[in-house]
């Protein structure tokens, strides 16, 4: 894990881009984590230490460099009931216990879930969040003054144009820096990284859940402690996907999903709250130029300095500035081409990415969004190969056969069972039937029930049924739960030796 060409590939390949990018990452974490706090309804620092201690041990034991972890939306909304009714300590525990069931679905492969969540969800999920980063700047927008539009529009400026003329400073770290120096020089009447809560002072510190040891609070925070872990290790799966596009790299999801669990019970310990990979910080930090873990790491390191010696300062940093680069995060996270490709790709594809926004932006809940779109993806998948079926008869001499093609599973055996109706009901009707499955797939116990009823069926009407061309999967399948007698059943396949 650690060895020399490792530790120089996501480590030292990159180092001054890594750290420049985890710079401005830093500066773009607070505002967020403060108002992830709010949310939450606990003090700014929980918000803040939990995104230096999680963005601090991601970059060292996470499976994907240069994404950025830290305290999300997606969790302080989950803990919203447990904070308000039981205390922050009951926060601190559940987030431990968050860890632990992210470290099991390491040990359980869940990270293996992420080859069901098809393309179109994925490209709905991006959207979706592109457009709630949006609406988050909103409130920074609106009842403002005039002055408050054209820092905005002058750092958006430098952003898309500092990078024609020189990418040796990423674009948004010279946005912020002269749009702070402008504001404090001369004081203009702009909102604050201040305004938005109390920076905390000094370094966070090691700290037990002060909370009783019983199964009455283990039933408390149990359920709220896997909605957590659920809710991370998806937001966090999919977010290192993409980052896997747009660097063009493979990632350890196994790993990740270990990492994400051991970066909550460190923040928890040191007195944050749970957090998760970050799609609006990840963009930031890969589009300024951060590539490796040494970009985490110098986010979380930074951030805990800013903190706890340069706070007066950062608290003066206009949020017009931040706002200019979460509208360019917003921009540059929506897959544009998804718009023309409503058109041009399969209906089926374009309804479940549309549904996975739709849910996501309407319900702020990134679970829900993909849960609908994986369940709509399945629905259309299973019509599809419902329809790659068919059934064919033909009368030779005393023998009618019937030959059936593609596959049989829960959603086709009642077009298998209909279309293998009562041989007394063809026009010409055979006493003895054959139904050749060589072409044919039977993938579970419904069809295996299905062709149960067929035969079963056609026996009670005085006919001889034979089943030929089952291959090995499938006469396995029926040896073992077939409730009917297996006489005159025989596979595709030669016979073991």
């Amino acid at each position: 894990m650690f060895d020399p060409a490792t530790l120089r590939r996501d480590w030292l390949s990159n180092p001054r881009a890594d750290i420049l990018a985890g710079i401005v990452v830093a500066l773009a974490l607070i505002p967020e984590a403060i108002g992830f706090s709010i949310i939450a309804g606990v003090d700014p620092r929980v918000g803040l230490y939990a995104s230096v201690a999680i963005a601090m041990v991601i970059a060292l034991i996470g499976g994907r460099p240069g994404m950025i972890s830290a305290a999300t939306a997606a969790v302080s909304v989950v803990v919203v009931p447990l904070v308000r009714d039981h205390g922050v300590e009951y926060l601190f525990a559940a987030t431990i216990l968050m860890g632990i069931f992210q470290g099991i679905a390491a040990i359980m492969r869940l990270d293996l879930l992420m080859q069901f969540v098809s393309r179109s969800v994925i490209t709905g999920f991006v959207n979706a969040l592109a457009i709630l980063i949006f609406m988050a700047q909103l409130p920074e927008l609106t009842n403002v003054t005039w002055i408050t539009y054209a820092m905005v529009a002058a750092g958006l400026a430098m952003i898309y144009l500092i990078p024609k003329v020189t990418t040796a400073i990423p674009s948004p770290l010279i946005s912020i820096i002269v749009l702070s120096v402008v504001s404090i020089a001369m004081e203009l009447p702009v909102n604050t990284v201040a305004d938005m809560g109390e920076l905390p002072e000094g370094l966070p510190y090691f700290h037990l859940p002060q909370i009783p040891l019983t199964w009455e609070t283990l039933a408390i925070i149990a359920p709220y402690s896997l909605t957590m872990a659920a809710v991370g290790l998806l937001e966090s799966m999919l977010t290192a996907q993409i980052v896997d596009d747009m660097t063009h790299t493979d990632s350890n999801k196994r790993r990740e999903c270990a990492g994400q669990g051991g970066a909550n019970i460190v923040a928890a310990l040191l007195g944050g709250m749970g957090g998760c990979a970050m799609i609006g910080q990840s963009v930031i930090n890969v589009t300024s130029g951060g590539r490796g873990r040494l970009s985490t790491f110098t986010a979380g390191f930074v951030l805990l300095i800013l903190l706890a010696v340069l706070g007066p300062w950062v608290g003066q940093v206009p949020m017009p500035s931040l706002v200019a680069i979460m509208i360019m995060v917003s921009i540059g996270t929506f897959s544009w081409n998804s718009i023309p490709n409503l058109k041009r790709h399969p209906w089926q594809s374009s309804v479940v990415m549309l549904a996975t926004v739709v849910v996501v932006v309407a319900t702020h809940n990134l679970a829900l969004g993909v849960l609908v779109g994986v369940v709509l993806s399945g629905i259309f998948f299973a019509q599809k190969v419902m329809g790659m079926f068919s059934v064919t008869r033909m009368r030779d001499g005393e023998v009618a056969k019937y030959t059936v093609t593609g596959q049989i599973f829960f959603a086709s055996v009642d077009r298998f069972q209909a279309a293998l109706g009562p041989e007394s009901g063809q026009p010409d009707p055979a006493d003895h039937v054959v139904i050749d499955v060589t072409s044919a797939h039977f993938w579970d116990i419904s069809a295996v029930g299905a062709l149960d009823k067929v035969v079963e069926r056609m026996r009670r009407n005085g006919r001889s049924v034979q089943v030929v061309g089952l291959n090995r999967a499938s006469a396995d399948l029926v040896d073992k739960f077939a409730l009917t007698d297996k006489t005159g059943v025989e596979t595709g396949l030669a016979p073991h030796p």
